[in-house]
């Protein structure tokens, strides 16, 4: 199944540290190269530049997105495409060395659009001693020969495994259960996630992290978020582990973020505060047994998943350095838990929030929140906080904002509509949080922009879509509750959010003192508004994540606009920035080849986004 097309001889050697897996070592989206630094800026070019050909080619129903992080090993940097189409490139050309197909059917129509790398692993074996493992949209996992692209044959069935297998559920999952993140190389085990389709209905696909044999590919263990001492009582799945997984070797364990249960805007189905849904949960590496856990949403209607990769790194706490997991939220907060114990670094504390009027639904009364600032605005927005260039795009956001049901953070969806601040896109994304380990500094990258929900009863639905009401909403079934769901982001009629800029931002947190060091706006409304008006610097919608080097330096792309930045690290100022063909909408990734230090990024922008699709792998060095 699939195919590989070998291009040029390939050679594995390495004359520094390989970044060999997603986010580097501990996820800390770091590197301690230090040759590009903040005085040699203006020597910064492209090297080589990669286009891989994908740009969603006769696909009926698949968004286009380009958010692979790639991984190195020796001169070889390994990738993958939107359409799961695997890589290997000379680091130091870009010269194609090999590629693979696995030719997913383009005729089904697919929930995900990301494909965000693939993972390496190198041990003993008659067969493929040196692997790249890819999850593909449709739910099978590749093992594939890192030298030839070849599937190897000793794993699963003939190379690949069908992770849909065993995932039960109600109805035919075929592409909306997949995998969008590489899976995690724990030693001689692979560990597996899952990306699953939202809001489609209750009994969705189970959210289950299995543990494979890297070599044969046979599952040695499966965890199942969804607590059920009776399954014929829990018929909620999801709950899944979307983001990218991180593995402490040394102490045996995996750290997971986990998602809402299904469906995600209406709860009724699943009473309770579905304890491991919406998470930070510490697996044992050996059995997947629970060794701590703690939720960060209690009882999700907001689609606040947990969407980024556990960060390990060490923190001084009290003037010890405790070994730490930090992770960054949809709603804007950033967590820190000692590794071993699960306690918190940073105090949490539960604070009432608002209560559902809708029927059938019941909230949690508490939600837990951080003694770090958050990261976003958490206030209630109101009729004075319209925005917009013009008077009558101002006084259609007004309308919203006068109509709306708004009590900021965790304001719960409503039958007459509710304002959602941050919206369920966050706040902080998968690009996640990347960690200066010498500095402790962590930065994410954040999204300040509103949405739209309502519930409507399934008697309502056809009169309200006849009438014009919906036009412009995503409408979702949630088969097996009273409710569809609409949603939509909350834009002004011309195409910007409806609220007062920064719309998207950097934000440093000193790890010692808790503290928020500094935040700054990130991006330009250059390539999201019309000609006609100012390239303003006002920070736009984002997704990625960051790259923080050696010598302090932060390198990111994400905005929705077509450039790629450089900042400082230790004060947030703009240092660099370089023109793309398209946006950036992907973590970059820094390596070293024979003394030469290389930043690279994928190029591809974002459909679902308004940004122009685009296959370029760019490298950059000094001239």
């Amino acid at each position: 199944m699939g195919f590989a097309l070998g291009l040029t001889p390939w050679s594995p050697v390495s004359q520094a540290a390989d970044w060999h897996q997603y986010g580097g070592d501990g996820g800390q989206q770091f590197t301690p190269l230090s040759q590009i630094t903040r005085n040699n800026l203006d020597r910064l070019v492209p090297a080589w530049t990669h286009r891989n050909g994908d740009l969603n080619q006769g696909f009926r129903q698949k968004a286009h997105s380009f958010q692979t992080h790639p991984v190195q090993w020796g001169e070889t940097l390994y990738f993958s495409s939107s359409a799961n189409q695997v890589f290997a490139v000379n680091g130091i050309t870009g010269q194609e060395l090999w590629r693979f197909d696995p030719e997913l059917p383009r005729e089904i129509s697919y929930s995900e659009s990301a494909s965000r790398g693939v993972s390496l692993w190198h041990g003993e074996s008659i067969t493929c001693p040196h692997r790249v493992f890819l999850g593909t949209l449709t739910g099978l996992v590749y093992a594939l020969n890192a030298e030839t692209g070849e599937p190897c044959s000793d794993f699963g069935q003939g190379g690949y495994l069908d992770m849909t297998v065993g995932v039960g559920g109600a109805g035919d999952w075929e592409g909306d259960y997949g995998i969008t993140s590489p899976p995690a190389v724990a030693g001689d085990q692979l560990i597996v996630g899952s990306a699953i389709g939202d809001n489609r209905m209750v009994e969705s696909p189970l959210g289950i992290v299995r543990a494979l044999d890297v070599r044969t590919g046979a599952i040695k263990w499966t965890w199942d978020p969804i607590v059920r001492s009776d399954s014929s009582d829990v018929p909620s799945g999801a709950a899944n582990v979307w983001p990218p997984i991180s593995v402490d070797v040394e102490r045996g364990l995996v750290f997971v973020s986990t998602s809402s249960p299904s469906p995600d805007f209406y709860g009724g189905e699943r009473p309770g505060d579905n304890r491991y849904a919406n998470s930070l949960v510490a697996l044992q590496l050996e059995t997947g047994d629970v060794v701590w856990h703690h939720q960060l949403v209690h009882h999700d209607v907001w689609d606040f998943d947990i969407p980024a990769q556990p960060t390990l790194t060490e923190i001084t706490d009290n003037g010890a350095l405790v070994p730490a997991v930090v992770v960054v939220t949809k709603t804007g907060m950033l967590y820190a838990f000692n590794r071993d114990t699960g306690t918190p670094i940073y105090e949490i504390t539960e604070r009432p929030v608002s209560d559902s009027d809708v029927p059938g639904e019941l909230l949690s009364a508490t939600q837990p929140f951080s003694a770090i600032p958050p990261l976003v605005e958490h206030r209630q927005l109101g009729e004075d906080d319209a925005f917009g260039l013009t008077w009558f795009d101002r006084r259609s956001c007004r309308k919203i904002l006068r109509e709306f049901r708004s009590e900021g953070i965790f304001t719960p969806p409503s039958l007459g509509g509710s304002i959602l601040f941050p919206g369920y896109a966050g706040g902080a994304n998968w690009g996640g949080v990347a960690i200066d380990p010498q500095r402790q500094i962590a930065i994410t990258n954040v999204n300040q922009v509103p949405a739209l929900v309502r519930l409507i009863p399934r008697d309502q639905l056809e009169a309200l879509r006849r009438s014009g009401e919906l036009d412009g909403w995503d409408v979702s079934r949630q088969e097996g509750t009273p409710y569809f769901m609409a949603r939509r982001v909350f834009l002004s009629d011309l195409g910007l959010p409806c609220t007062p800029p920064p719309w998207g931002k950097l934000v440093a947190v000193d790890l010692q003192q808790g503290e928020i060091l500094w935040e700054t706006p990130l991006g330009t409304i250059a390539d999201l508004a019309p000609a006609i008006v100012p390239n303003l610097n006002w920070g736009v919608p984002n997704m990625g994540g960051a790259l923080l080097t050696g010598s302090g330096l932060l390198v990111i792309g994400a905005a929705t606009e077509h450039t790629l930045r450089i900042f400082d690290t230790e004060n947030g100022s703009e240092l660099w920035r370089y023109r793309l063909p398209t946006a950036a909408m992907a973590t970059p990734m820094s390596y070293e080849i024979n003394g030469v230090q290389y930043i690279a990024v994928a190029v591809g922008g974002h459909e679902m986004l308004g940004m122009a699709a685009g296959d370029y792998l760019m490298a950059f060095r000094l001239e």
